[in-house]
Formats: structure tokens, sequence, C-alpha cells
């Protein structure tokens, strides 16, 4: 009799690196996992990625983590006592209160920025972007036009000039920053737009009766995420310095918020003699950021469409 031969069963690694996948689930896996691999080959991003999930663990487990309030301190014997000193890991503020607590508490803040940023700036670039590079002409020259007025000025000078006419506070402090915010992403989405409006898929798109509409939310846009994704992680060190910046000028989080920027600025009178008020928010902003750079970093790297192939 005749032995009929099976194909043995492929493992879920060759599955997802199949060149010949079956359904539009498999290839989409199979980029994705192509993705990670490069991104997980680069060890700084990996650093980056650890931090970033560290702070979002931290800001998750705070009310657990904090040994002492973050608001409420013991201002006739514990102001400003050492790092170390009667259970003050980091030490106290003028105001007798932990900063450890405070910097735990803070890290909500700071990702609460952070999210709400991106989600109002990053999707206004994009629109207006690939708005601008699909319809060209007047419409065109107009929105680009805004762009560029935004982008003459210092994002941190627009942002004061927007809260100080808006107000203080946290809220106020989020919309400016986004306002600011959103015309670099606005050109990056021109630009990928410009490079795909003329290819022969959105010409056949057109053919097939779409309306402009549809063809720039379903098939112009979502070609620009990967570049804006990228975009966004790298400006995340710069919107949490400028809202530090806003918070160190009281125009930010307001007292008793333990808001990082705040936090530099109640201690810039103590810092010849008791450093660690102000230098303890300072490091955290700085290994924040220093996330989100090298996250961005990896993330361009293996977004990078030139590395597909590799």
């Amino acid at each position: 009799m005749s032995q009929i031969s099976e194909t043995p069963p492929l493992s879920r690694r060759e599955w997802l690196l199949s060149d010949r996948p079956q359904s539009r689930m498999q290839a989409r896996l199979g980029r994705a996992y192509m993705t990670w691999r490069r991104f997980s080959s680069n060890r700084l991003a990996m650093v980056g990625l650890g931090i970033i999930l560290l702070l979002v663990l931290i800001a998750i487990f705070a009310d657990l983590l904090a040994p002492h309030s973050p608001v409420i301190g013991n201002l006739a014997g514990a102001r400003l006592l050492p790092p170390g000193s009667e259970g003050y890991l980091l030490g106290t503020d003028d105001q007798g209160r932990d900063i450890l607590s405070r910097l735990l508490h803070g890290s909500r803040l700071t990702l609460l920025v952070i999210i709400l940023v991106a989600i109002i700036a990053a999707p206004l670039g994009l629109l207006v972007g690939a708005v601008s590079g699909y319809a060209g002409g007047w419409v065109d020259a107009v929105l680009m036009r805004i762009t560029d007025i935004f982008l003459a000025f210092p994002k941190l000078v627009l942002a004061l000039a927007f809260v100080a006419a808006m107000g203080p506070g946290i809220e106020n402090a989020i919309l400016a920053i986004a306002i600011t915010s959103w015309p670099p992403y606005a050109r990056i989405a021109r630009a990928e737009t410009l490079a795909v409006r003329n290819s022969d898929y959105i010409a056949a798109v057109r053919l097939m009766g779409a309306s402009p509409f549809r063809v720039v939310l379903r098939h112009v846009m979502p070609m620009c995420i990967s570049s804006l994704i990228v975009r966004v992680t790298l400006d995340m060190a710069g919107i949490i310095l400028t809202a530090a910046g806003l918070g160190f000028l009281g125009l930010g989080a307001q007292p008793p918020l333990p808001e990082w920027g705040a936090m530099i600025a109640s201690g810039r009178r103590f810092i010849l003699d008791q450093w660690w008020v102000a230098t303890m928010p300072g490091l955290a902003i700085l290994v924040v950021s220093l996330g989100f750079n090298l996250l961005g970093d990896g993330l361009r790297d293996a977004l990078d469409p030139r590395e597909s192939g590799q």
C-alpha cells in the first residue's frame, strides 16, 4: 500500500515568519512579530521600555508603594530631613512631606499629561497634515501657513501665553501643551501623504468611487501612523519638560498636588543646603525623559520600512 506523506505542522514561529500568509491576520501578526524582533534586539530600547513600564506600574500602585501621605506632612518634627532620616528614604521638603511619596504620586500627573497631550495633539496633527497633503491647492497653503505660525514660536513660550490667558491649573496646562504640540505631527503627516497620494492603490480606490474623506481616513492616514508613533514617543520627553516648566513657574498643577516641576520650584530656595528637595524630582524627570528617548529611538529603528527586509 502506498503511504500518504503528511506535512508536519508549522511551529508558531514558522507560522509567523511564513512568506505566504494564508490570511490578513497572519500577515499582520507576522509584521508585528518582525517589528518586535527588531525592537527587542536593541538593548537601549529595551531599557527605555523597562523604564516606561516601571513608571506605569508605579503610577498604578502609588497608593500601595507610598509610605506616607503625599500632601500632608509633619511640619513640627520632620521638616527638611535628609535622605534616610527617620524612615524618610529620600528626605522631606520644607512642609515636612515625604519626597518619595510625592514622587510616586507625581508619576500619575506625569502620565496624565503625557496621555492626554498625545490623545489631543497627535490625531489633530494627523488630520490636518493628511487633509493638507491630499487636498493640495489653497487648502494646503492655508493649513500649512497656520502650522508655520505655531512653529514660529518656541513651544514653552507659546504654552506660557496660552496658560496665562486661560489661567493656571493642570487642565489648562495640558490643553496649552496639546495646542502647541500638533504642528510637527501635521508636517510629518503631510510629507507621508504627499508620498502616497499619487500611488496606484490610491488611484484604484478613487476609481472604485471612494469619497475624498474615505480615502484620507481609511487609506492615507493609516500610512502615516508608524512615523507618527515614533515622533510622539520622541516628543514625550519634551512634553514632560514643558509640563515641568509650567509647574516650576506656578502655571501648571497647583499646590498641594505633587507635580515634579512644582517640587523643583519649592526646593530651589534650599538648593545649597538641602539639595535633595529639588534634586530628587529633577532626577525623576531625567530618568523618565531618558526612558522615552530610548524607547523612541528603538521604535524608529524597528518601524523603519528600510529595515523591513532584513
